[in-house]
């Protein structure tokens, strides 16, 4: 199979569908691997690299998307990447459908058969594609809180670990699930006051065992998000509902009883966010402020890290993206994992989550295919 590397062109995305290593995995196993020029320069990764690793560089994307016949990526396609797409094509990569209408309506015009990484699932009932890119954002959330907090950004000016005889700050995760474990991991180990909120005692047992009583667990009700936003410093947004727009659990009405200068970060907000007063931003203008609320809503939080952001995915996809190329369609028949990321498959929409987020029709793959 021919499988092409654009170049990713969302602001500030420095992340690479295939790294160099991943690229020699495809042409050991027969395949053809064309890569736009440069698309590596965020990792570090040349031309040349990719030249010794058996690809084809190309000197355009429009050049890659039409020699390809399945486009791995990392961040869902741009508006000048959809009309480039085609029937019959194979587009895998993050695609966050449910907050994004027109990108929806523009993938099921061109035809293509779309593969979300974060709804592909493990036999475990995870999520193999989204977790390594979670444990990344959580942890990168509580060093985006940190600098939002200082007085210069608009915080209230706190250290999130304190100094002795100085309280550290109060950091409130709402999501128990890879970030939320990630960000209380990092504030943790940062000298924070901790709490996480679930809905699942289960996880909250597990949560309650791996922190050995370093971080607090609260079962999740509109009271208890209410007495831990309100009483917090900083809030981590850590909510999902696989292929679904996430929940809003906090309304603007809530900001006016948070404390002045504390901090939101939401990390769902490839999904619509999970607060009220949240809308993407880029890592060139990552904070904004409601009601004296400072907001961190960027989009593509790994891209800040691409090096360790590309390798931790590629080694992920790798498995599934090799076995789309050996078979094409009919490993995602075959293969009940990644027929759970298909979301997009000759003009239908075959997630249910994603169609009921949208208000469009939905249709099962079973029936799709027929």
């Amino acid at each position: 199979m021919k499988v092409g590397v654009p170049k990713e062109i969302k602001t500030h995305e420095y992340r690479v569908g295939l790294t160099p290593g991943a690229v020699r995995e495809y042409v050991a196993a027969g395949h053809s691997v064309l890569v736009e020029t440069k698309a590596g320069a965020g990792i570090g990764a040349t031309d040349d690299e990719y030249r010794k690793a058996g690809a084809t560089i190309l000197d355009s994307a429009r050049e890659v998307f039409a020699s390809s016949e399945m486009i791995i990526k990392v961040k869902e396609p741009q508006s000048s990447e959809w009309a480039q797409l085609r029937e019959n094509q194979i587009l895998f990569t993050y695609l966050h459908l449910a907050p994004d209408p027109e990108q929806a309506k523009a993938l099921l015009t061109s035809g293509c058969t779309a593969i979300a990484y974060e709804t592909v699932t493990d036999a475990h009932g995870g999520l193999p594609l989204l977790a390594p890119m979670s444990e990344v954002a959580g942890r990168l959330a509580i060093e985006a809180a940190g600098s939002a907090l200082k007085r210069y950004a608009g915080g209230r000016g706190l250290l999130i670990g304190g100094v002795p005889g100085v309280q550290p700050a109060r950091i409130v995760v709402i999501g128990g699930g890879v970030v939320g474990t990630h960000a209380a991991r990092m504030a943790a180990g940062l000298g924070a006051e901790v709490t996480i909120l679930d809905r699942s005692i289960r996880r909250l047992r597990e949560l309650d065992e791996l922190f050995e009583g370093r971080v607090r667990t609260r079962f999740s009700t509109i009271d208890a998000v209410e007495e831990e936003v309100f009483a917090a410093d900083v809030v981590v947004g850590a909510v999902l509902v696989p292929g679904a727009s996430a929940p809003k659990l906090v309304s603007r009405g809530m900001l006016s009883s948070m404390r002045k200068g504390s901090v939101i970060v939401d990390v769902a907000i490839d999904q619509g966010g999970c607060f009220e007063t949240s809308r993407p931003t880029t890592h060139a203008d990552p904070t904004y402020e409601v009601d004296g609320i400072i907001h961190y809503c960027v989009a593509n939080i790994p891209g800040a890290v691409p090096l360790t952001s590309s390798q931790a995915l590629n080694n992920a996809t790798l498995p599934f993206g090799l076995a789309l190329a050996k078979q094409g369609f009919a490993a995602v028949l075959e293969d009940p994992h990644l027929r759970a990321g298909l979301n997009v498959y000759r003009g239908r929409l075959t997630y249910r989550a994603v169609a009921e987020s949208l208000g469009l029709p939905f249709l099962p793959i079973e029936q799709a295919a027929a």
